[in-house]
């Protein structure tokens, strides 16, 4: 069976515009990583301590290729109960920005009971993506000895 010369011409330039178009994924977004923490102090000196009444000092280096949207800091007692902290940040030096060093003091209650915790401190980026760093935090009654000049 022959086909017309013009069939052969019209099936390559169909081939040629469907590749064109399916060829071409959307290649003006960008893909990022999910943001890195890495938990530099948690506590005085390090301690991963903290005690009711007093301040939780705080540090991270975060890299978030995708801008950061919002930081959450939450602790809550490992197993012996429900007393949780919350805090988050959706606004202000860290917000917008690709690296920072994240340097806070959380403000812990006065009725916080003494024991295990867990803290989780979420990155989350402007496209969505979620990245938590964790670790295990002791409630231990204020010996006196909390330095109280360290910003």
């Amino acid at each position: 069976m022959k086909y017309p010369k013009y069939l052969s011409s019209l099936l390559t330039i169909v081939a040629a515009i469907s590749l064109t178009f399916t060829a071409c994924d959307n290649d003006d977004e960008n893909t990022f990583a999910a943001p890195k923490i890495n938990l530099t102090e948690v506590g005085i000196d390090n301690s991963f301590q903290c005690s009711p009444g007093h301040d939780l000092h705080l540090e991270a280096d975060i890299v978030a290729e995708g801008s950061i949207k919002r930081i959450d800091i939450e602790i809550h007692q490992e197993e012996e109960g429900s007393f949780e902290i919350e805090k988050s940040y959706t606004e202000g030096k860290y917000i917008g920005v690709r690296n920072t060093e994240f340097h806070e003091h959380i403000d812990i209650p006065q009725d916080a009971p003494l024991g295990s915790y867990y803290l989780h401190f979420i990155v989350t980026d402007q496209k969505g993506q979620q990245t938590t760093a964790e670790c295990e935090l002791e409630m231990v009654e204020d010996n006196g000895e909390e330095a109280n000049d360290h910003h």
